[in-house]
């Protein structure tokens, strides 16, 4: 595979070896197209996780406490919605996120390494990023109705509510920052 890919646009649909092959109804294009919907989510919730994390890490300020302790509880809602995605992947009988590299090559949401950053800018940044996966998970969701696939649908719709739950939250904070 060409290290040149474009982030966020490799297929992400490789045939499940024989050993790894599950039995479902779905055709083998919808599994392929469904997993190619919600393996770029994956990607991105393990970024996502990971900035939400290094701000958590890095916060300097007079909120300090309650900023870090938000990105903590936020950070832990985006990690714990990894699983369910990538099983309900496996369970179609398609193929899921193999390391960092596949993480690097998936994800649309941009790495933060900022040798700073001011706490208003993280949670800017950290709205930004949000609306993009929750944007996403709405196209998926679509992907997953239109393929017969009700399950990983609603999965989404759940994680949709908390990626509209921390919105929402950084939202507020971002106009009390105004």
């Amino acid at each position: 595979m060409s290290t040149n890919v474009k982030r966020g646009t490799e297929s992400t649909a490789r045939p499940a070896p024989r050993q790894l092959a599950t039995s479902t109804d779905l055709k083998p294009e919808d599994v392929r197209t469904i997993s190619e919907a919600v393996n770029p989510l994956i990607a991105d919730a393990f970024a996502l996780y990971v900035k939400t994390k290094n701000f958590h890490w890095h916060l300097a300020g007079p909120r300090f406490r309650d900023y870090h302790l938000l990105f903590d509880e936020q950070a832990g809602a985006i990690l714990e919605s990894i699983d369910p995605l990538a099983e309900r992947v496996r369970k179609l009988g398609g193929t899921t996120i193999r390391g960092i590299g596949h993480i690097g090559r998936l994800q649309t949401i941009k790495d933060d390494d900022d040798d700073f950053v001011p706490t208003s800018e993280m949670i800017q940044r950290l709205l930004a990023d949000n609306r993009r996966i929750a944007e996403q998970q709405r196209r998926a969701i679509e992907v997953c109705d239109s393929r017969g696939d009700t399950p990983t649908g609603n999965l989404l719709q759940e994680i949709l509510d908390q990626t509209e739950r921390r919105i929402w939250f950084l939202y507020e904070l971002s106009q009390a920052d105004a």
